[in-house]
């Protein structure tokens, strides 16, 4: 891989914490279920790609999945799988509570939980 790449790669990385961090900080100001509801609806809605911001992150694994197989075919799999399986979770899991939370801004307590840690044989991958 050339620096140049590389380079651009960690560029658009650091770009895309960024914002990700001012949503984080728009979510934890003082927002009403509304606001709530609206802020939501904006990373399904309106960043110019179909279905919001989890499916346009999905079709980056993909891509990375696709180029895996082209990389490595004869490994059945093997490399690229992993990337398949977290697309689908993006597209399937993620996206579609998101949806769900856009649409309903009182959530029930039963779902509000917080993100469970990895095992720590994860934490090292």
């Amino acid at each position: 891989m050339t620096r140049t790449r590389l380079d651009r790669v960690r560029a658009s990385v650091g770009i895309a914490a960024l914002a990700l961090q001012q949503i984080e900080d728009d979510l934890t100001a003082d927002v009403d279920a509304q606001g709530l509801a609206a802020i939501l609806r904006e990373l399904q809605e309106d960043i110019g790609a179909p279905g919001g911001l989890f499916p346009a992150l999905a079709q980056l694994v993909i891509t990375a999945a696709r180029r895996t197989e082209q990389i490595e075919p004869d490994r059945d799999g093997d490399a690229s799988c992993p990337l398949h399986e977290a697309a689908a979770l993006l597209t399937d899991k993620a996206g579609q509570r998101l949806l769900w939370a856009a649409r309903a801004p009182r959530c029930p307590a039963r779902y509000l939980h917080r993100p469970r840690r990895l095992p720590d044989a994860w934490e090292s991958r």
